[in-house]
Order: structure tokens, then C-alpha cells, then sequence
């Protein structure tokens, strides 16, 4: 069995959790509702506030181990994105390029001849303070940090000027230039 699941996950006041056709798992909390299938080799118990994974079916004790691992993890964040959601920051950087919102989709001006234009999926709040930040908010971290890494992939940062889309705070390694000997 795994160590982390092993470790109950603690339900905070305000968030109710309940089974539904006994492989589903749903959160309701003050700033959202997520819903999660169960594999077979596990199986959720719930009390009054605390949840508990245990193995069922252990005829492969190693992948056993991992998906009891992964449902207590995924529990932990459904948990923890109905009380606080999750948030991604990003920043734009090349001269003239930004990023506006139209409604449900994101627009990026990032150095093609047109905008790239991304829809935003349900849940998900989009925000952006300035034209070169976009900050991303829900209480599903898969989502969230889906969105995040496809508004990346547009235009990552390139190693020698710096340009690119990147996540707040992320260093950018840079490399030199051409050098000429004479």
C-alpha cells in the first residue's frame, strides 16, 4: 500500500462529500462542486470529516500501490480547491505582444500574423489585470493548470532574448549570442 494513502484527508467545515453509484466521488463546497470516477482497485470511505482510500483489489499489489496514492492525492486537491481554488499566473514578454479577453475565449497577440484565440473552459475564471498578465483561477488543479500550460505552449520562452509566455516567478536559463573572432 502506499504511504500517502494511507493518510486520511481531512474535510473542512462548509464541504460535504458523498458516494453516487459507488464509483463516484463527489465535493461539493462555498466555491465549487468537482466529481471523481473511482478505478476498481480502490474504494473510498466517508465519515463525518475525513475521507479514507483503501485497496480493493490487490491482485497487482504495484499498481494497487499507485492508484491508491494518486485517488488519495486527487481527493486532497478536490478537497482543497472547493475551499480555496487554485491559481495561475502568467506573463507575456516581447514588445507588443498581449493578451486580452473576448468574452469566454482568450486572445493572444504573440508574434503570429493573427491572435490565437483559446477558449476558456467551464469553472475556469480568466483575468487580465494588465495586457502582459493573465492570471487563471478554479477550483479543478487539472484544469487549471491545463489551461495554463496550453496558453504557455503558444509561445515559450526562448533561451537568447527572453521572449515568450512563462509562469510568474519562472527563470528563463539565457544563453549568448553569436560571438565573432577576429
Amino acid at each position: 500500500m502506499s504511504r500517502i494513502g494511507k493518510q486520511p484527508v481531512a474535510v473542512p467545515a462548509g464541504v460535504t462529500v458523498s458516494k453516487a453509484d459507488g464509483r463516484k466521488v463527489k465535493v461539493k463546497g462555498p466555491k465549487g462542486e468537482l466529481e471523481l470516477t473511482l478505478r476498481p482497485e480502490v474504494d473510498v470511505a466517508v465519515d463525518n470529516n475525513e475521507l479514507s482510500v483503501s485497496v480493493v483489489d490487490a491482485s497487482n499489489a504495484r499498481a494497487a500501490s499507485a492508484y491508491h496514492g494518486m485517488t488519495r492525492a486527487l481527493l486532497a486537491n478536490m478537497v482543497a480547491g472547493v475551499v480555496k481554488p487554485f491559481e495561475k499566473r502568467l506573463e507575456i514578454q516581447g514588445v507588443g505582444w498581449n493578451a486580452t479577453m473576448q468574452g469566454t475565449k482568450i486572445s493572444l497577440n504573440v508574434g503570429y500574423n493573427k491572435p490565437v484565440v483559446l477558449p476558456i473552459p467551464k469553472g475556469l475564471t480568466v483575468v487580465c489585470p494588465d495586457p502582459t498578465n493573465i492570471v487563471i483561477t478554479g477550483c479543478d488543479r487539472q484544469v487549471v493548470g491545463e489551461l495554463a500550460a496550453t496558453i504557455r505552449r503558444q509561445r515559450p520562452p526562448e533561451p537568447y532574448q527572453g521572449k515568450g509566455v512563462r509562469y510568474k516567478g519562472e527563470k528563463v536559463e539565457r544563453k549568448q549570442g553569436k560571438s565573432f573572432g577576429s
